[in-house]
């Protein structure tokens, strides 16, 4: 219960109660432990952990407002000593704020979204005063994917007032297989803004903002700054990292999603003096170890599950309901249906949010997640569908090895390819002489890349990679192919 402060006393706990109309500054915290001797410092430790309170219970003289009250023990300070009150171990504040006139901080709701949102008004955990939070409440969903796409059904039917979308890439026809907010008609356009579209026939009463660009460290800060929570849907290490950071250095919330295959996990980050992500993954993994959903492929319902975890997560914490993920890693098969949960817990020697952070501003996070600015030189060749194209039609001398798996092969193929599964090739070395030109593909050149590199180490000279992979022949040379 004690902390030794050098020889010169004990510090003690105190647990500080936040009333609902403050509780959308502290991401609906209804109570915060803090260590120290007076009130005064306990008040500045709740506000060094929570800076958007700074202004509501103080001036800007840093005098304590008329209209905020703060009882120690149950008794008004002003009846004790004031904010140089001194702190028993296990004491507790509560803040109660008179707000003249009855000014309401929430949102009223109208008649026709009390009959919309009847069913959580019911809830006893949520009520009339849980869904005007939802309305209050401002919400960014970095990714219009996989994740992204039923986050944003639910939050918009939920009723968040605000939803920020953030994602700069066209819609897909591979991505129709999970990504239930677009349909043919959407292919090839800008993903947040069909999205847009779609969510307001949804739910009028409430504001979108799109965001068709890429999510960076230039534009990070800017965008987060204005939402009370993230939500990361994003597919890619450096982004993911990213909005880690951002979300600590703003000290906003973090929901975190991931999906490979017939796996997802599930968290929340940066929450009530929770871990961030950086303290479960210090680094990220080497470029290339951890295939992507493109090259591994997903389950299209599998992100469904995850981001109905997400919303679940968002809502709870919006109205202050149940329990939330903090410190809490889900994980879930689909191939055996079935969850575990690990604890996680924050690592004080965390780069970010530890005790003695290094990092205190977003960094450069291609860079960190080691991918060049400019291609590395490899020793290797590299050759483009068109010029592979010509030297097949002008007959000359070359072996073209397909190392993709035996599924994708089935879906599409190069005539007169060669097929070796990039896991077994290292088996087949003895079978091609030093002297052949071999040229290898797969899907979009980093499979192939690795296989090339394989080659050159065990003294081959003549190996080309076809850059861009089949996805390139497709799109360039032979669009009767089918393109996955």
């Amino acid at each position: 219960m004690y902390r030794k402060d050098g020889d010169l006393g004990i510090v003690m706990k105190t647990l500080i109660k936040i009333p609902s109309p403050l509780r959308r500054f502290t991401h609906q915290a209804s109570q915060v432990e803090v260590e120290a001797e007076t009130v005064s410092e306990a008040m500045t430790r709740l506000c060094e952990l929570h800076p958007d309170l700074q202004l509501q219970l103080f001036d800007e003289q840093g005098q304590l407002r008329n209209f905020v009250n703060i009882f120690h023990d149950r008794v008004d300070i002003k009846q004790q000593q004031g904010l140089a009150t001194a702190l028993n171990d296990g004491c507790e504040l509560r803040i109660v704020p008179a707000i003249a006139g009855g000014i309401d901080l929430l949102p009223q709701l109208s008649p026709q979204e009390i009959s919309r949102y009847s069913r959580h008004i019911m809830l006893p955990e949520l009520g009339m005063e849980g869904q005007q939070k939802l309305k209050a409440a401002k919400v960014l969903i970095v990714g219009a994917g996989g994740l992204g796409s039923p986050l944003c059904f639910y939050l918009v039917a939920a009723g968040v007032g605000t939803i920020g979308l953030i994602d700069h890439d066209t819609v897909d026809e591979t991505n129709l297989q999970r990504q239930i907010l677009f349909t043919l008609d959407d292919v090839g356009k800008s993903k947040v803004k069909c999205a847009k579209e779609r969510l307001l026939a949804l739910n009028t009463d409430l504001n979108i903002t799109c965001y068709p660009e890429l999510l960076s460290s230039a534009n990070a800060l800017d965008i987060i700054k204005d939402y009370d929570l993230v939500i990361d849907g994003t597919d890619n290490f450096p982004t993911r990292y990213l909005v880690n950071d951002a979300c600590v250095l703003l000290n906003k919330p973090n929901i975190y999603g991931s999906i490979f295959r017939f796996d997802g996990q599930a968290t929340v980050f940066n929450y009530q003096g929770g871990p961030c992500y950086r303290c479960l993954y210090p680094e990220p993994p080497p470029p290339g170890l951890v295939p992507s959903c493109a090259e591994g492929g997903v389950l299209g319902v599998l992100p469904a599950l995850v981001a109905s975890i997400q919303a679940t997560e968002a809502i709870k914490m919006i109205t202050g309901a149940g329990t939330t993920l903090s410190g809490r890693l889900l994980t879930y098969d689909a191939l055996g249906l079935s969850f575990e949960e690990l604890s996680i817990q924050r690592d004080p020697q965390c780069c970010l949010c530890g005790s003695s952070p290094t990092i205190t501003q977003l960094i450069d996070y291609q860079q960190f997640c080691g991918i060049p600015a400019t291609p590395a030189e490899v020793p290797f060749k590299e050759i483009t569908a068109r010029e592979l194209q010509q030297q097949l039609t002008s007959k000359e001398p070359l072996i073209l090895i397909d190392v993709r798996e035996p599924y994708e092969r089935e879906i599409c193929s190069i005539a007169g390819s060669r097929h070796m599964p990039m896991n077994s090739i290292a088996e087949h070395l003895d079978e091609f002489s030093q002297e052949q030109t071999l040229v290898f593909h797969c899907k979009v050149g980093g499979r192939s890349a690795k296989v090339c590199q394989l080659f050159i180490d065990n003294g081959f000279t003549n190996v080309i990679n076809l850059r861009g992979g089949i996805l390139a022949w497709i799109e360039d040379v032979d669009a009767t192919l089918m393109k996955y």
